[in-house]
């Protein structure tokens, strides 16, 4: 999600109100528990391939499903620098699954897929469970 610099110009109390509670809620898909987790490598390499690209993805399709649950945190370098952006998925009761290199078009298939339908996105998996 994107401001412009004219949505930064608050001139009432009510607006500067209304974008502080937009801003908690773009924020609150970033800190949940209990449900999935999804990690998104975010070292220079990671970046350099696209990865705030995939975590913008993964962000707005959370929200357009409605995917509260869903809770979005960024690592560092995973050490597998030729397989970036890295995204590792972590529900209960499964398998971690490690998928690289992703796109926004496949971030967008692994929340449909995976999240949403708990079918591993095979073609983009690097590792399962403990190698992941």
């Amino acid at each position: 999600m994107r401001i412009s610099k004219e949505e930064l110009r608050v001139k009432t109390r009510e607006e500067l109100q209304a974008l502080r509670e937009s801003a908690k809620a773009a924020l609150a898909v970033r800190d949940q528990s209990g449900g999935p987790r999804v990690v998104i490598a975010m070292g220079t390499c990671g970046i350099g391939a696209g990865a705030r690209e995939v975590m913008s993805a993964l962000l707005e399709d959370l929200a357009g499903r409605g995917l509260a649950e869903v809770t979005v945190s960024q690592t560092g370098c995973m050490g597998l620098c030729d397989r970036e952006p890295l995204v590792q998925v972590f529900c209960p009761g499964q398998p971690s699954v490690t998928y690289g290199p992703v796109t926004p078009a496949v971030m967008r298939r692994i929340v449909a897929d995976h999240l949403v339908n708990g079918q591993v996105v095979q073609e983009y998996c690097i590792a399962t469970g403990s190698e992941a």
